[in-house]
Order: C-alpha cells, then sequence, then structure tokens
C-alpha cells in the first residue's frame, strides 16, 4: 500500500505514482490503471489524470514485466505431425502468433512449446528456427536440442530444408514463374516489406495450379527465405494473396478473413539419421471452402 504525500495535492494520478515508484515509466503506469488495477481508498480508479487531494491509500497490483510473460509456459494446444528426440512438426494454425513481440507478449507458439517440453527452456527461442506469419497456416520444424537446431540453422542456410505453399492471389496468372526480385524494408512504411533494389536476394517459383474468374491458386517454392517473401513476390507481380490486408488483397471479392496462404509440404534431412524426411498438410478448413465456393461459380 502507498500513501500520497500531502505534498501532492491537486497532481494527477499518474505523476503521483510515477514518483511514488520510479522504478516503472508513466507509460506503463498508465496501463496498469486503466486495466483496473488501482484502487484509491478502496474505491477502482481507471483515470489517470484523476486529481489527488493528499493522503489517499492506493493499492496498485502491478502486473508481470513483458519479458517475464513472454517465457510463461503455457497450455496451448499443439497439431503435431511428427515428434521424435531432436525435432517437432507441427501444423500451425491461422493466428497463432510464433514468437513473442510487441502486442503479442503471450498466447505465441513459443508459450505452447515451453509447456509441452521442459527442456524447451534451454533452447535459444525454445527451439524455433524458422517462422510462419500469424495469419499463414501450416508446417513448421522446431528443434528439440541444440544438434538438431545447429543443423537446421545450417540446413535452412543450406537451403536444403524444402517449403511450399498454397497461395489464393487476385487475378488470373497466365503462367508459371520464376520470381528473382530482391526484398528488404519497404522504404517509408516500415512496418512493410518491399522489392527494393538493396534489398537481399529473393527467389520464388510460382506454378499455376487452378485458375477461378477472379483469382488463382498457385503453388509457391522458396528458395529463400526473406520477411513476408511469397506476400511480397505476388504484390510486386500484381496478384496479392487474397485477405491479405497489407500488401493490397484485401480490395474486393472474394472476402477472406485473413492472407490465404499455407505451408502445405515441407522436406528436411534429419539432423541425426541423416534421412531425408517430408510431410504434407491438408488445406486448412477457411481455404479449402474457400476454393470449393470458387469452383462452384465456374470456371476464368
Amino acid at each position: 500500500m502507498l500513501v500520497v504525500p500531502y505534498g501532492e495535492a491537486g497532481n494527477r494520478i499518474d505523476q503521483v505514482l510515477a514518483r511514488l515508484i520510479p522504478e516503472h515509466s508513466r507509460n506503463r503506469l498508465q496501463g496498469w490503471i486503466r486495466e483496473g488495477r488501482l484502487t484509491v481508498d478502496g474505491e477502482l480508479v481507471t483515470d489517470p489524470k484523476r486529481k489527488m487531494r493528499g493522503l489517499e491509500r492506493l493499492e496498485l497490483t502491478e502486473s508481470a514485466p513483458e519479458e517475464v510473460v513472454a517465457q510463461a509456459a503455457e497450455a496451448i494446444p499443439l497439431d503435431i505431425v511428427f515428434e521424435d528426440p531432436d525435432i517437432l512438426v507441427i501444423n500451425k494454425p491461422a493466428g497463432l502468433v510464433v514468437h513473442p513481440g510487441s502486442g503479442n507478449w503471450s498466447g505465441t507458439l513459443l508459450n505452447a512449446l515451453l509447456h509441452h517440453a521442459e527442456d524447451a527452456r534451454t533452447l535459444a527461442r525454445a527451439g524455433i528456427v524458422h517462422r510462419l506469419d500469424k495469419d499463414t497456416s501450416g508446417l513448421m520444424v522446431v528443434a528439440r536440442n541444440e544438434l538438431a537446431q545447429t543443423d537446421l540453422v545450417r540446413q535452412l542456410q543450406a537451403r536444403t530444408v524444402k517449403r511450399q505453399y498454397f497461395a489464393l492471389v487476385r487475378g488470373v496468372v497466365a503462367r508459371d514463374l520464376h520470381v528473382d526480385e530482391p526484398i528488404g524494408r519497404h522504404p517509408t512504411q516500415r512496418t512493410r516489406m518491399a522489392v527494393v533494389g538493396s534489398g537481399r536476394e529473393a527467389r520464388t517459383q510460382v506454378q499455376v495450379r487452378e485458375r477461378f474468374a477472379r483469382c488463382s491458386l498457385v503453388e509457391c517454392s522458396l528458395e529463400t527465405g526473406r520477411t513476408h517473401q511469397i506476400r511480397v513476390h505476388m504484390a510486386h507481380l500484381g496478384h496479392p494473396l487474397v485477405g491479405d490486408t497489407l500488401y493490397g488483397g484485401s480490395r474486393g471479392e472474394p472476402a477472406f478473413g485473413r492472407q490465404a496462404l499455407h505451408a502445405w509440404r515441407l522436406g528436411l534431412i534429419h539432423p541425426r539419421t541423416g534421412e531425408a524426411m517430408a510431410w504434407e498438410s491438408p488445406l486448412p478448413a477457411d481455404m479449402a471452402g474457400l476454393i470449393s465456393a470458387l469452383r462452384a461459380a465456374g470456371p476464368q
């Protein structure tokens, strides 16, 4: 419990708290107040601008720092496709964030891995060696020990990890394509990536699987692994992914609640045995349903 000094009369409660407990930033204190973590003389207060009279009794319930929450084990179900002492292959659902970060400090794949296996805490990023975007579904491999983690990182660098995706894109893609365009941070919109001359090499194989009246189903194979690579390359070609709000794929019909992208096949060399292994994941229900509706509407 804290007591407001009489000399603080007339000052805002967030300013008073910042002076009473200077180890916390004022922004953090304001957030806690708005979350309903503060009482003044037993009364819940949620307005950081409330003025003090002096001598009030304050009780503040602090939340754990973001870094602590990010490393907490959480009982989040995992769709496990394969598991042995060295690797774990999961089928990630759309909506699951892979790694904690700004705005997503809990409820992530990392939190789920810490709950699934105690030894995950001994590994960097709980064994995560590559990512899928939050709203991309499909297959990922996770290391279970340092040997596997080191080997998988090397395989990703050597491009012996093979990743294939199904994407539903806007417009009719006329032919198969090999896209070789460098990708880097967008020069003015820092939340986006873009094809830029100063970017890192990025190559994507695009094969047309089916054409519809206003869009196409394509299969994309990654030769490199840049952030948002398929989304950026397809948007650069004038065929943004259906539902992709960041790269222009959410304008017009058909409507879809996320980018229509699914990692359907994953291949790699087992880190311990040297065996070539591969797994496949069928289209999730939302993408399968949309494609069925497009087929029913008729061909191109």
